[in-house]
């Protein structure tokens, strides 16, 4: 494991952190387990979040006893003061710490969202007020918006930018990638698969690894995907010319309108289950389609439900038209369900 600094912070880091959604799906000692066994091979960058359900309380566990030894990044979505202050004051807490070594604002995609936060009172005036008070190091800010995110980082005010990275949705390596090594600002990746669409661990960090000022943070559930992500670390990076070619056929395959499973857009008040309807289309290419009709079912049942009233629309950061891909995927899954009587 290689070590950098990151960004202008003074924080020493591991070359690639760990994303810690997924241990939100585990039992408490197995992801314990996994998160020490991270640790154990040089991880030392966890990236959480107060929305992550019990995630920071996992962490803290973890970690009880070694705070000095990892470095810590937590998130609020609130864009209020007094929502942001309770959001901080639970993080602490369950992350049994004193500090956070980075708290980001999340998700800041939208003009409203960047004025409600900045405004007097408001997420930023409480994150450099906890700053003073030295319950955190550094503030940072996450977004989907490449044009906001541009504009965040020539603000100034942020030690880090958190946006998507991969060979799909690759926009960041112009303008904001340029600009944020510019400025000092450190990068950390999210959505190094895709919110889950690159199933080929292999070829996603050959694509990363070409960008070794980048911090991924994969999601991790097991000793295993620790391991494996890891070891593509001890070879030199090389990216063939077969590599691009599955590059290709990856993006091909996807289009250029797709599902990165975030899940901002649920619930459905509906009962939709929109996260795994989307991603149908894709299932259905892997799969036969009897073996695609069965293993998505009720997901794609559950859409006949939707009545295209657009609060889907609103909360996707991608602007995806979610009840039109719905209603597409849909009409493949009967198309599939017929063929297969």
């Amino acid at each position: 494991m290689q070590y950098r600094n990151l960004g202008q912070t003074g924080l020493t880091i591991s070359e690639v952190g760990f994303g810690c959604i997924p241990i939100i799906r585990l039992e408490t000692n197995q992801a314990v387990k996994t998160l020490r066994h991270a640790y154990e091979q040089g991880i030392t960058f966890y990236d959480t979040a107060n929305a992550y359900r019990d995630s920071e309380d996992k962490i803290g566990r973890a970690f009880s006893g070694m705070r000095d030894k990892i470095v810590i990044a937590t998130k609020t979505g609130r864009r209020d003061g007094a929502g942001a202050l309770e959001h901080l004051e639970n993080s602490l807490r369950m992350l049994q710490t004193e500090y956070i070594d980075l708290y980001q604002l999340h998700q800041v995609s939208r003009e409203q969202d960047w004025e409600v936060a900045t405004a007097a009172g408001g997420a930023f005036e409480v994150a450099k007020r906890a700053q003073q008070q030295g319950k955190i190091r550094h503030i940072g800010v996450t977004s989907h918006s490449l044009t906001m995110a541009v504009r965040l980082v020539k603000t100034g005010l942020f030690s880090t930018i958190q946006f998507p990275f991969n060979f799909i949705e690759d926009a960041a390596k112009g303008e904001l990638r340029e600009l944020a090594i510019k400025m000092n600002v450190g990068f950390i990746v999210m959505k190094p698969f895709a919110g889950g669409m690159i199933d080929n661990a292999a070829i996603a960090f050959k694509f990363l690894r070409q960008f070794p000022e980048m911090l991924p943070i994969p999601g991790f559930d097991s000793p295993e995907a620790v391991d494996e992500i890891l070891s593509f670390y001890n070879e030199v990076n090389t990216v063939t010319d077969a590599d691009l070619v599955l590059m290709d056929k990856y993006r091909n395959e996807l289009g250029k309108q797709f599902c990165r499973r975030c899940e901002y857009c649920q619930p459905c008040p509906h009962g939709v289950s929109i996260t795994p309807a989307m991603g149908y289309q894709v299932i259905a290419r892997r799969m036969s389609p009897a073996v695609a009709v069965d293993f998505a079912r009720n997901a794609m049942e559950s859409v006949e439900k939707c009545i295209e009233c657009g609060e889907c629309v609103l909360r996707c950061p991608y602007e995806l038209p979610i009840p039109e891909m719905l209603k597409k995927h849909h009409v493949m899954f009967k198309n599939h369900q017929e063929s297969t009587k």
